[in-house]
Formats: C-alpha cells, sequence, structure tokens
C-alpha cells in the first residue's frame, strides 16, 4: 500500500475520531464548524460561550476582560490541596445557612467581555432574593455575593483584571488565597471600590453572610478541624440567627 494512501487513510481515522470523541465540531471539507478557543483570543462573551460549549474536552477557561485565560493542569501542593480546604469552609457554613448556596467552578455570565470559572462562590439562593439568576441551560448569571480564587501570587489575573471584573459586576466579597506568599486577601465593595475587610486578632468575620468567620493561620495551615470550629462559632452568633430568619422570609420573592 502507498504511503500516500496510508496518510489519507490515517487522516480518516483521525477526523472520525475527533467527531465522534466531540472535540471539534466538524464542518463541510473537514474545516471546524466553530473556531477553537485559544490563549490570549479576544472575543465577545458570547462568541467565547459558542466555542467554549463546543469544546466539551476543555475543562476549564475563562473570559477576563474580553481576552480568552487557560489555565495550566492543576498541580496538588499549589492549588489542590488548598481549593479543597476553602470549599469545606465555605460548605460548613453552607450546612447551618438554609437560604444560601454555592459551587465549585461554575461558569458565570457577567458582562459582554467576561465570563469566569471561579474556584468557588457562595450565594442568596435566588428564590430568596439573591442577586444573581440561573439561566434555561443551568448557568449563573451575574455576580454571586462571594467569590474565592485560589491564586499563585499577587502577580496573578485573579488580583488584576479579574478583580476589576467582579467588582464593577457587584460581587459583593472576593476572597483570594494568594498560595506562593502564604496569604489570604479578603476584599469587600464599599460603595463602587474595593476595600481590604480588617482581620480581627487573625478572624475575618464576613459582612454579607453573617456568621461566615475564617481563623486565616488554620486555614492555612490545613488545620480544618480548628476551621470548623471557628465556622461554630460565627453560626452560634445572634447575627447569624437573625440572617437565617431574613432568608427564611424572603422564600419565593
Amino acid at each position: 500500500m502507498s504511503a500516500a494512501i496510508l496518510r489519507g487513510i490515517k487522516s480518516e481515522v483521525t477526523m472520525s475520531t475527533i467527531q465522534t470523541m466531540g472535540l471539534v465540531p466538524i464542518g463541510a471539507n473537514g474545516v471546524p464548524a466553530i473556531p477553537a478557543l485559544e490563549q490570549g483570543d479576544h472575543l465577545s462573551r458570547e462568541e467565547f460561550h459558542r466555542r467554549y460549549e463546543a469544546m466539551p474536552h476543555i475543562k476549564k477557561a475563562e473570559l477576563i476582560e474580553g481576552v480568552v485565560h487557560m489555565p495550566s493542569p492543576v498541580r496538588f501542593k499549589q492549588h489542590g490541596r488548598q481549593h479543597l480546604g476553602a470549599n469545606f469552609w465555605l460548605g460548613s457554613y453552607m450546612m447551618f445557612t438554609p437560604g444560601i448556596d454555592g459551587g465549585d467552578n461554575c461558569t458565570l455570565k457577567l458582562d459582554m467581555r467576561n465570563e469566569p470559572q471561579p474556584d468557588a462562590c457562595l450565594l442568596i439562593a435566588p428564590e430568596r432574593g439573591g442577586q444573581v439568576q440561573i439561566d434555561d441551560k443551568g448557568y449563573i448569571v451575574g455576580g454571586p455575593e462571594l467569590i474565592n480564587e485560589i491564586s499563585a501570587s499577587s502577580a496573578s489575573y485573579d488580583l488584576h483584571s479579574k478583580l476589576e471584573a467582579y467588582r464593577r459586576n457587584n460581587v459583593k466579597e472576593y476572597v483570594v488565597w494568594r498560595v506562593l506568599e502564604n496569604a489570604i486577601d479578603w476584599f469587600v465593595l464599599e460603595g463602587t471600590q474595593y476595600a481590604r475587610l480588617p482581620c480581627d486578632a487573625g478572624i475575618y468575620r464576613s459582612r454579607v453572610f453573617p456568621g461566615l468567620w475564617l481563623d486565616v493561620t488554620a486555614l492555612l495551615e490545613g488545620n480544618l478541624v480548628k476551621v470548623f470550629e471557628t465556622v461554630q462559632q460565627g453560626v452560634a452568633t445572634e447575627e447569624h440567627r437573625q440572617f437565617v430568619e431574613w432568608l427564611a422570609s424572603r422564600q419565593g420573592r
């Protein structure tokens, strides 16, 4: 069999495999019907979303201020471990606070230039009058009340272009864990600008979610028992009890 024929067979098999796996939708003459996402592309949110939905093999891509970001593979010591710890903290609070909701790596439809996929978010449920909606495909539309990101350092776009996008889209609290610098920043929206939330004796106390307390040292050191104990202290307060009652009173709004 000639080399040309073998190359033709290989090409057909490769294209068939790609189509079968749904990696790239193929149009006429073997040309992709929808262009692939590429790091650094400048796109509208609608075009970004169209391409992202057409590439289910891509696990994470974000549009931040009109620019496509496709993060590198996630390392255990620099991201995965911290991600789990932060989710444990937020999940512990959710367990005691009916009427709120949260998610991990959920795509957010913000404005026409931003569609991020934050590491975690916490929100007041839409049926309780929260500021986001869930569209007919199950995506979050709008900025959740709180977003958490695991970031390499202060040089990351998490603390620059993404922070600006969250500020502009009314994300009321933004928590960033700077792994390489072993620090946690908590920003709170005051008017139209972010300010740093005061840390009182090593404890952050949310203004938006009463009773959401964070022992910074415990989370940084991976002491999840102490993280949970601090959450328990927060949800035992009178302000948390009143918040839960207020959420209950807003059912169906």
